[in-house]
């Protein structure tokens, strides 16, 4: 394998990109790509190129994407209002169908773009190959779901064959009704039901910082806990840390938070010594 052709000029060094290829080449890495980081293009293209690159060195990945500002441009167009409940978007049967469309429309847009870089991607949504079953969160929430069961198999069936699984945060209840799903809930539901080696969040923010706003590189649970009871995580980052927590807690051995604005930070986090983030372990 000519790594040299398949690398990029200004990702980690080759000699570290030898040593970790082996290191992940019988593991699982799910990686959310999320809402923040959708908007702008060359950003978008930079996290095709990184996710197409692990795929030709035949590392096992599979996508879960967000959509949050895509969605609030289309409601936005027709004058819905969004009504949030902790953190989470009241979903009316107008909003959930909005929802789909958008979530879908942006699921084939990363599968044609990888298509395009030469790496084979299955969409996986509500409307094809459904793999997320829920339940709905709370009455008041209306169609947002918790996911209860993840057809593992058949994710495990499209990367046998090379192929990367691009998954929305969507489910279907038992009445096949379509239920939205919080994107970092709806990652940490398929790398528990995977046990994946790697869970990374790409965000638009560096990772944890510490009360000094300096990045924390690796940091365990009980340290993180004790971080949001002294409130130095708070709000936004409650959420994302407690869908870490559960996954480490639950068979994944560590999740990464990135910032997926800066160049090849996914390539920086898996195939560098030093990572790009903040690594979050039992």
């Amino acid at each position: 394998m000519d790594l040299e052709k398949i690398l990029p000029k200004n990702g980690p060094p080759i000699s570290e990109v030898t040593k970790y290829i082996e290191k992940y080449k019988n593991d699982l890495i799910v990686i959310k790509y999320g809402g923040n980081v959708l908007i702008d293009r060359k950003i978008f293209n930079n996290f095709i190129t990184d996710i197409s690159i692990l795929n030709k060195l035949s590392l096992s990945v599979v996508v879960v994407h967000g959509g949050g500002p895509r969605i609030k441009r289309e409601l936005d167009k027709s004058n819905i209002q969004s009504k949030f409940i902790r953190g989470l978007r009241v979903t009316d049967k107008k909003i959930i169908d909005i929802v789909e469309s958008v979530l879908i429309d942006f699921n084939i847009d990363i599968v044609n773009s990888l298509q395009e870089k030469g790496s084979e991607a299955i969409s996986l949504h509500t409307k094809k190959n459904n793999i997320i079953h829920v339940v709905p969160e709370a009455h008041e929430l209306g169609f947002v779901g918790i996911p209860n069961k993840i057809n593992h198999d058949l994710l495990l069936n499209i990367i046998k064959q090379n192929k990367i699984p691009i998954i929305s945060p969507l489910g279907l209840d038992r009445n096949n009704q379509t239920h939205n799903i919080n994107g970092d809930t709806a990652a940490m539901a398929v790398a528990k039901s995977l046990k994946s080696r790697r869970l990374l969040l790409m965000t638009n923010v560096d990772g944890v910082l510490d009360k000094e706003k300096n990045l924390i590189e690796e940091i365990s649970s009980s340290e993180i806990l004790k971080m949001i009871n002294d409130e130095i995580i708070t709000e936004g980052m409650i959420p994302k840390i407690n869908a870490c927590l559960d996954a480490v807690n639950n068979g994944v051995t560590a999740v990464g938070i990135i910032n997926g604005t800066k160049q090849h930070s996914c390539l920086w986090e898996i195939f560098s010594d030093k990572g790009s983030g903040t690594l979050i372990r039992k």
